[in-house]
Protein backbone atom coordinates (compact mmCIF):
# COMPACT_ATOMS: atom_id res chain seq x y z
CA UNK A 1 0.00 0.00 0.00
CA UNK A 2 1.19 3.60 -0.85
CA UNK A 3 1.74 6.53 1.46
CA UNK A 4 -0.88 9.41 1.48
CA UNK A 5 0.14 12.62 -0.27
CA UNK A 6 -0.99 15.86 -1.06
CA UNK A 7 0.60 15.98 -4.56
CA UNK A 8 -2.67 15.36 -6.15
CA UNK A 9 -4.35 18.50 -4.27
CA UNK A 10 -1.45 20.47 -4.50
CA UNK A 11 -1.29 20.02 -8.50
CA UNK A 12 -4.85 20.40 -9.37
CA UNK A 13 -5.07 23.53 -7.13
CA UNK A 14 -1.86 24.78 -9.31
CA UNK A 15 -3.64 23.99 -12.21
CA UNK A 16 -6.93 25.90 -10.85
CA UNK A 17 -4.39 28.99 -10.39
CA UNK A 18 -3.34 28.53 -13.67
CA UNK A 19 -6.52 29.04 -15.71
CA UNK A 20 -8.00 31.62 -13.18
CA UNK A 21 -4.81 33.68 -14.32
CA UNK A 22 -5.59 33.42 -18.03
CA UNK A 23 -8.95 34.24 -17.41
CA UNK A 24 -8.01 36.93 -15.72
CA UNK A 25 -5.13 38.54 -18.22
CA UNK A 26 -8.01 37.96 -21.02
CA UNK A 27 -10.44 40.13 -19.63
CA UNK A 28 -7.24 42.45 -19.32
CA UNK A 29 -6.65 42.04 -22.15
CA UNK A 30 -10.38 42.29 -23.43
CA UNK A 31 -10.67 45.94 -21.00
CA UNK A 32 -7.15 47.41 -20.83
CA UNK A 33 -7.33 49.59 -23.65
CA UNK A 34 -7.98 53.68 -22.84
CA UNK A 35 -10.82 54.74 -20.35
CA UNK A 36 -14.32 54.99 -21.60
CA UNK A 37 -14.94 57.87 -23.76
CA UNK A 38 -11.09 58.78 -24.70
CA UNK A 39 -10.88 56.45 -28.15
CA UNK A 40 -12.60 56.97 -31.13
CA UNK A 41 -15.73 54.80 -32.63
CA UNK A 42 -13.53 53.89 -35.13
CA UNK A 43 -11.01 52.46 -33.12
CA UNK A 44 -13.44 50.88 -30.92
CA UNK A 45 -14.62 49.51 -33.96
CA UNK A 46 -11.48 48.14 -34.93
CA UNK A 47 -10.60 46.55 -31.87
CA UNK A 48 -14.24 44.53 -32.07
CA UNK A 49 -12.93 43.50 -35.51
CA UNK A 50 -9.54 42.09 -34.38
CA UNK A 51 -10.66 39.94 -31.83
CA UNK A 52 -13.04 38.38 -33.77
CA UNK A 53 -10.75 37.85 -36.36
CA UNK A 54 -8.95 35.87 -34.28
CA UNK A 55 -11.66 33.62 -32.42
CA UNK A 56 -13.73 31.09 -33.72
CA UNK A 57 -15.74 28.16 -32.41
CA UNK A 58 -18.50 27.67 -30.02
CA UNK A 59 -18.57 30.63 -27.97
CA UNK A 60 -15.31 32.06 -29.82
CA UNK A 61 -13.72 30.21 -27.11
CA UNK A 62 -10.56 28.70 -29.93
CA UNK A 63 -7.83 31.04 -31.07
CA UNK A 64 -6.01 30.68 -34.70
CA UNK A 65 -2.82 31.98 -32.99
CA UNK A 66 -2.57 28.61 -30.66
CA UNK A 67 -0.33 26.45 -30.88
CA UNK A 68 -2.13 23.58 -29.78
CA UNK A 69 -1.41 21.95 -33.62
CA UNK A 70 1.94 23.09 -34.63
CA UNK A 71 3.68 24.04 -31.47
CA UNK A 72 6.82 23.20 -29.61
CA UNK A 73 5.45 20.44 -27.58
CA UNK A 74 7.28 17.04 -26.83
CA UNK A 75 5.85 13.56 -27.65
CA UNK A 76 5.15 12.36 -23.99
CA UNK A 77 6.76 9.20 -22.46
CA UNK A 78 4.58 8.21 -19.19
CA UNK A 79 2.28 11.12 -19.77
CA UNK A 80 -0.92 10.66 -21.95
CA UNK A 81 -0.32 12.81 -24.53
CA UNK A 82 -2.55 15.82 -25.22
CA UNK A 83 -1.50 18.18 -28.36
CA UNK A 84 -3.96 17.87 -31.43
CA UNK A 85 -2.08 14.89 -33.96
CA UNK A 86 -3.08 14.58 -37.49
CA UNK A 87 -0.99 10.99 -38.48
CA UNK A 88 1.34 9.14 -35.62
CA UNK A 89 2.52 5.71 -34.68
CA UNK A 90 4.59 5.51 -31.82
CA UNK A 91 6.01 2.25 -29.77
CA UNK A 92 7.29 2.59 -26.11
CA UNK A 93 9.30 -0.15 -24.36
CA UNK A 94 8.97 0.35 -20.42
CA UNK A 95 11.86 -1.77 -18.43
CA UNK A 96 11.27 -1.33 -14.52
CA UNK A 97 12.69 -3.52 -11.58
CA UNK A 98 12.30 -3.58 -8.00
CA UNK A 99 13.88 -5.93 -5.34
CA UNK A 100 14.38 -9.17 -8.28
CA UNK A 101 11.08 -8.45 -9.92
CA UNK A 102 11.32 -7.37 -13.53
CA UNK A 103 8.32 -5.67 -15.54
CA UNK A 104 8.42 -4.80 -19.73
CA UNK A 105 5.62 -2.78 -20.75
CA UNK A 106 5.61 -2.52 -25.06
CA UNK A 107 3.11 0.13 -26.03
CA UNK A 108 2.12 0.26 -29.32
CA UNK A 109 -0.25 3.46 -30.60
CA UNK A 110 -2.02 4.70 -33.45
CA UNK A 111 -3.48 8.54 -33.81
CA UNK A 112 -5.46 10.14 -36.08
CA UNK A 113 -6.93 13.61 -36.45
CA UNK A 114 -10.13 15.11 -37.38
CA UNK A 115 -10.18 18.66 -37.52
CA UNK A 116 -9.48 19.52 -34.01
CA UNK A 117 -10.16 16.16 -32.72
CA UNK A 118 -7.94 13.50 -32.17
CA UNK A 119 -8.69 10.20 -31.93
CA UNK A 120 -6.35 7.43 -30.41
CA UNK A 121 -5.99 3.88 -29.77
CA UNK A 122 -3.04 2.39 -27.31
CA UNK A 123 -2.60 -1.66 -27.46
CA UNK A 124 -0.05 -2.29 -24.42
CA UNK A 125 1.56 -5.46 -23.34
CA UNK A 126 3.17 -6.71 -20.55
CA UNK A 127 5.21 -9.19 -19.11
CA UNK A 128 6.39 -9.76 -15.15
CA UNK A 129 9.32 -12.30 -14.11
CA UNK A 130 9.67 -12.66 -10.09
CA UNK A 131 10.92 -15.44 -8.60
CA UNK A 132 10.98 -17.63 -11.45
CA UNK A 133 7.22 -16.62 -12.34
CA UNK A 134 6.33 -14.60 -15.73
CA UNK A 135 3.02 -12.71 -15.46
CA UNK A 136 2.04 -11.88 -19.21
CA UNK A 137 -0.80 -10.99 -21.60
CA UNK A 138 -2.38 -8.01 -23.36
CA UNK A 139 -3.35 -5.21 -20.80
CA UNK A 140 -6.83 -3.07 -21.79
CA UNK A 141 -7.17 -2.12 -25.07
CA UNK A 142 -7.85 1.81 -24.73
CA UNK A 143 -9.62 4.36 -27.69
CA UNK A 144 -9.93 7.72 -26.58
CA UNK A 145 -11.02 11.12 -27.93
CA UNK A 146 -9.80 14.86 -27.31
CA UNK A 147 -10.61 17.80 -27.78
CA UNK A 148 -9.61 21.45 -27.36
CA UNK A 149 -12.16 24.24 -25.63
CA UNK A 150 -10.89 27.03 -24.59
CA UNK A 151 -7.80 28.73 -25.66
CA UNK A 152 -5.85 32.13 -24.93
CA UNK A 153 -2.82 34.15 -26.50
CA UNK A 154 -1.43 37.25 -25.29
CA UNK A 155 -0.83 40.19 -27.39
CA UNK A 156 2.73 39.00 -27.92
CA UNK A 157 2.19 35.59 -28.06
CA UNK A 158 4.64 34.61 -25.04
CA UNK A 159 1.58 33.43 -23.38
CA UNK A 160 -0.42 30.10 -25.79
CA UNK A 161 -2.77 27.59 -23.40
CA UNK A 162 -5.27 25.23 -24.43
CA UNK A 163 -7.44 24.09 -21.95
CA UNK A 164 -9.47 20.44 -23.17
CA UNK A 165 -11.15 17.43 -22.55
CA UNK A 166 -10.54 13.99 -23.31
CA UNK A 167 -12.02 10.53 -22.37
CA UNK A 168 -10.48 6.97 -22.60
CA UNK A 169 -12.34 3.57 -22.54
CA UNK A 170 -9.95 0.52 -21.52
CA UNK A 171 -11.33 -2.54 -23.40
CA UNK A 172 -10.77 -5.98 -21.00
CA UNK A 173 -9.07 -8.54 -23.14
CA UNK A 174 -9.29 -11.58 -20.79
CA UNK A 175 -5.60 -12.02 -20.83
CA UNK A 176 -4.19 -12.80 -17.16
CA UNK A 177 -3.95 -8.59 -16.60
CA UNK A 178 -6.75 -7.57 -18.48
CA UNK A 179 -10.21 -8.56 -16.35
CA UNK A 180 -12.22 -4.95 -16.24
CA UNK A 181 -13.38 -2.44 -18.19
CA UNK A 182 -11.74 1.39 -17.17
CA UNK A 183 -13.50 4.58 -18.18
CA UNK A 184 -11.05 7.65 -17.47
CA UNK A 185 -12.61 11.30 -18.21
CA UNK A 186 -9.85 13.84 -18.48
CA UNK A 187 -8.92 17.46 -18.64
CA UNK A 188 -6.00 18.35 -19.69
CA UNK A 189 -3.66 21.77 -20.54
CA UNK A 190 -0.70 22.77 -22.99
CA UNK A 191 0.90 25.85 -22.31
CA UNK A 192 3.62 26.83 -24.18
CA UNK A 193 5.81 29.86 -22.58
CA UNK A 194 7.18 31.64 -25.72
CA UNK A 195 9.37 29.69 -28.37
CA UNK A 196 10.73 26.88 -26.01
CA UNK A 197 9.34 26.14 -22.76
CA UNK A 198 6.48 23.77 -22.37
CA UNK A 199 3.95 22.52 -19.94
CA UNK A 200 1.73 19.66 -20.67
CA UNK A 201 -0.69 19.19 -18.19
CA UNK A 202 -3.31 15.75 -17.25
CA UNK A 203 -5.90 15.08 -14.95
CA UNK A 204 -8.38 12.38 -14.95
CA UNK A 205 -11.01 9.96 -13.13
CA UNK A 206 -10.59 6.07 -13.43
CA UNK A 207 -13.16 4.00 -12.56
CA UNK A 208 -12.66 0.33 -12.85
CA UNK A 209 -16.06 -1.60 -14.42
CA UNK A 210 -16.85 -5.42 -13.29
CA UNK A 211 -16.22 -7.90 -10.60
CA UNK A 212 -13.09 -8.83 -9.04
CA UNK A 213 -10.76 -6.96 -6.99
CA UNK A 214 -10.62 -4.14 -9.81
CA UNK A 215 -14.74 -3.56 -10.29
CA UNK A 216 -15.28 -0.10 -8.77
CA UNK A 217 -12.16 0.86 -8.06
CA UNK A 218 -11.76 4.78 -8.64
CA UNK A 219 -8.39 6.36 -8.96
CA UNK A 220 -7.16 9.97 -9.55
CA UNK A 221 -4.38 9.98 -12.08
CA UNK A 222 -2.29 13.00 -12.89
CA UNK A 223 0.36 13.87 -14.86
CA UNK A 224 3.11 16.94 -16.07
CA UNK A 225 5.28 17.21 -19.02
CA UNK A 226 7.60 19.98 -18.94
CA UNK A 227 10.04 20.58 -22.06
CA UNK A 228 12.55 22.73 -23.54
CA UNK A 229 12.84 22.55 -27.20
CA UNK A 230 15.91 23.49 -28.49
CA UNK A 231 16.24 24.23 -33.07
CA UNK A 232 18.12 23.01 -35.18
CA UNK A 233 19.32 26.64 -35.83
CA UNK A 234 20.19 26.42 -32.43
CA UNK A 235 22.39 23.74 -31.63
CA UNK A 236 23.04 22.36 -35.15
CA UNK A 237 23.29 18.61 -34.88
CA UNK A 238 23.57 16.64 -37.97
CA UNK A 239 19.81 14.93 -38.82
CA UNK A 240 18.21 16.55 -35.84
CA UNK A 241 16.01 18.78 -36.45
CA UNK A 242 14.83 19.57 -33.17
CA UNK A 243 16.11 18.39 -29.45
CA UNK A 244 13.66 18.36 -26.23
CA UNK A 245 15.07 18.09 -22.48
CA UNK A 246 12.33 16.18 -20.63
CA UNK A 247 10.68 16.41 -17.16
CA UNK A 248 7.64 14.12 -16.45
CA UNK A 249 5.41 13.55 -13.16
CA UNK A 250 3.29 11.16 -13.58
CA UNK A 251 0.99 10.13 -10.57
CA UNK A 252 -2.10 8.81 -8.90
CA UNK A 253 -4.13 8.46 -5.74
CA UNK A 254 -6.76 5.68 -5.05
CA UNK A 255 -10.06 7.61 -4.17
CA UNK A 256 -12.10 4.22 -2.51
CA UNK A 257 -11.66 0.53 -1.02
CA UNK A 258 -8.79 -0.59 1.29
CA UNK A 259 -6.25 1.57 -0.15
CA UNK A 260 -7.98 5.16 -0.45
CA UNK A 261 -6.10 7.50 -0.04
CA UNK A 262 -2.08 6.11 -1.04
CA UNK A 263 -0.34 7.82 -3.58
CA UNK A 264 2.35 6.42 -5.96
CA UNK A 265 4.33 9.02 -8.09
CA UNK A 266 6.61 8.77 -10.38
CA UNK A 267 9.72 10.54 -12.52
CA UNK A 268 11.16 10.51 -15.58
CA UNK A 269 14.35 12.86 -17.34
CA UNK A 270 14.16 11.98 -20.80
CA UNK A 271 15.22 13.51 -24.11
CA UNK A 272 13.34 13.84 -27.50
CA UNK A 273 15.07 14.16 -30.53
CA UNK A 274 13.00 14.92 -33.94
CA UNK A 275 15.29 13.85 -36.49
CA UNK A 276 15.52 15.20 -40.20
CA UNK A 277 12.08 13.83 -42.13
CA UNK A 278 12.42 10.60 -44.39
CA UNK A 279 10.30 11.25 -47.32
CA UNK A 280 6.82 12.25 -45.70
CA UNK A 281 7.63 10.42 -42.66
CA UNK A 282 8.89 13.01 -39.49
CA UNK A 283 10.55 10.63 -36.77
CA UNK A 284 11.51 10.93 -32.97
CA UNK A 285 13.35 9.23 -31.15
CA UNK A 286 13.83 9.62 -27.16
CA UNK A 287 15.26 7.93 -24.15
CA UNK A 288 14.37 8.46 -20.28
CA UNK A 289 15.69 7.33 -17.63
CA UNK A 290 12.32 6.29 -15.07
CA UNK A 291 12.60 6.27 -10.89
CA UNK A 292 10.55 6.71 -8.27
CA UNK A 293 9.63 9.81 -6.21
CA UNK A 294 7.37 8.94 -3.23
CA UNK A 295 7.08 5.43 -1.19
CA UNK A 296 4.10 4.52 -2.82
CA UNK A 297 6.28 4.27 -6.04
CA UNK A 298 9.09 2.81 -4.41
CA UNK A 299 7.24 -0.50 -3.66
CA UNK A 300 6.67 -1.04 -7.56
CA UNK A 301 9.37 0.95 -9.56
CA UNK A 302 13.12 1.15 -7.88
CA UNK A 303 14.49 2.47 -11.18
CA UNK A 304 14.38 2.17 -15.16
CA UNK A 305 14.17 3.22 -18.61
CA UNK A 306 12.30 3.67 -21.31
CA UNK A 307 12.84 3.99 -25.11
CA UNK A 308 10.21 5.63 -27.43
CA UNK A 309 9.89 6.13 -31.27
CA UNK A 310 7.50 8.00 -33.41
CA UNK A 311 6.91 8.39 -36.63
CA UNK A 312 4.32 11.15 -37.65
CA UNK A 313 2.95 11.05 -41.49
Amino acid sequence: MGTKSRFPAVFSLILGLLNLILLFITWADAHGSEPAGTESVDNATSIVNSATGVRYGPFDLLDHRSSYNDGPFPEPFLVDDSVLETDEFRMNLLHTWVNGQHSDVLLTELEKGFGLWTLELEVPYEQTRSDGRTLQGFSNINVGARHPIYQFVSDDGFINSTFGAAVEVGIPTSSQISTNTELVPKIFNDLCLGKHFTIQSVLGLSTFYGGGAEGGLQTFEYGFVLGYSISHHELPLPGIRQLVPVMELQGNTTLNKGSSGSNSLLGNLALRANLSPIGEVQPRIGVGYVFPIDQGARQDVSSGFIISLVFEY
